[in-house]
């Protein structure tokens, strides 16, 4: 590929960012025709929908009949710190970090729970921690995909089914996308404006009954805000799991996720939604196979995500650059993808190694993800031509 060569085949869909995701093939306003808007949202309507998202993510993502799933605000970030806040406390702690969200869990439960029994594990962009050093008898905090270094844990196979502890697993760039064992995890948390191309600000909070038993046998020594709350008198708010809500949410939001469910159920449901993932990232694993100027950032084939996949540039041309040149020039290549309309938000996170990041969750079109990568290539050429002019 030279700076000639521009291809002449463009993705249908351009839009490959990590957050908010794109919408599935076909989805269009009128999916919202039917929302129940400017109505009040602990009606018996309203209620009934809220609890039909539950229902239904329910059961698309096969969840244990004794596991609570409830709506929740501020997305999977609101999700996360409810868990943090409610569950942390009676026990020691292992917290894991690989990436950007992982560490802010750190900083949370350091600097603002100020825990003091903490152990944290960590490992730079591209790898894992040391997964056989997790200790069961404490609480364990982690990200099962960590969507801004593109590394997610292989498997819920090093979680102890025997544990003491619970398992508080961030899964937004995962759940729909990847098999997650769901009696080795007490709490997971998602956003649906990940892998179903939802709207944001929205949270999902799925409990097991260990984390139910924590809940209601454990009070935190520090205030709990309104929005945090899961109990009252010391017994679970069930209400907040059959539909209800402790804020207003958008009955907007909720309509476009009955949709976003709609899409997981036509393509096969579970299997479905993680197949589309998984063909997306082959294709990408198969081009950087056979592509000498791009790798990935996940060092392990085992741990590489099917959802954030972030590449990084090896060309010696490249990596002979100080390290903000070569950000320079990854960037570089972004906006000239973006200044063609081939591809939007595709440039690494703003704390992760330079590079690019594509989202390939299963709203992504496998053919456009093939459409892409040509286009890569030219960009590539055309800012290595470039460089060779300046130098």
């Amino acid at each position: 590929m030279t700076s000639s060569n521009k291809p002449t085949r463009r993705p249908e869909n351009p839009r490959f960012s990590s957050g908010p995701c794109t919408k599935h093939k076909g989805w269009s306003l009128d999916a919202l025709s039917g929302a129940l808007l400017g109505r009040n949202h602990r009606q018996k309507d309203t209620q009934g929908r809220i609890a039909q998202a539950l229902d239904r993510t329910r059961a698309l993502l096969k969840l244990p009949d004794d596991y609570r799933i409830a709506l929740v605000p501020a997305s999977d970030t609101g999700a996360v710190e409810m868990a943090l806040w409610n569950l942390l406390g009676p026990r020691g702690v292992d917290v894991l970090a690989w990436e950007a969200f992982s560490a802010d869990w750190v900083t949370d439960i350091v600097d603002e729970l100020k825990l003091s029994d903490v152990r944290v594990l960590t490992a730079p962009y591209g790898e894992l921690p040391d997964l056989a050093q997790v200790d069961f008898a404490r609480d364990v905090v982690f990200a099962w995909n960590g969507t801004t270094s593109g590394v997610r844990v292989p498997n819920a196979e090093w979680i102890s089914g025997t544990r003491e502890g619970l398992t508080i697993c961030d899964g937004t760039s995962a759940v729909f996308a990847q098999d997650m064992d769901w009696r080795k995890l007490d709490v997971t948390t998602y956003s649906w404006q990940k892998v179903l191309g939802g709207e944001a600000q929205h949270g999902m909070l799925i409990l097991s009954p260990r984390a139910v038993e924590r809940l209601e046998t454990y009070t935190p020594p520090w205030p709990m805000p309104k929005l945090f709350r899961m109990t009252k008198d010391g017994k679970l708010m069930e209400s907040v799991f059959e539909g209800s809500t402790i804020n207003t949410p958008s009955m907007l939001c909720i309509e476009d996720y009955l949709a976003a469910l709609a899409f997981a159920e036509r393509v096969g449901g579970l299997e479905g939604t993680i197949a589309r993932a998984d063909a997306n990232a082959a294709t990408i694993s198969k081009w950087v196979a056979a592509t000498p100027w791009v790798d990935f950032l996940a060092v392990d084939p085992e741990t590489r995500s099917n959802t954030s996949i972030c590449l990084t540039l090896v060309d010696p041309a490249v990596t002979a650059l100080p390290a903000d040149e070569q950000a320079g020039f990854a960037k570089r290549m972004v906006k000239r993808l973006e200044k063609e309309g081939v591809a939007f938000d595709i440039a690494s996170y703003r704390t992760a190694p330079p590079g690019i990041r594509i989202w390939t969750g299963s709203t992504v079109e496998r053919s456009d993800v093939e459409a892409l990568l040509p286009w890569l290539d030219w960009a590539f050429a055309c800012e290595k031509e470039a460089l060779g002019e300046l130098a």
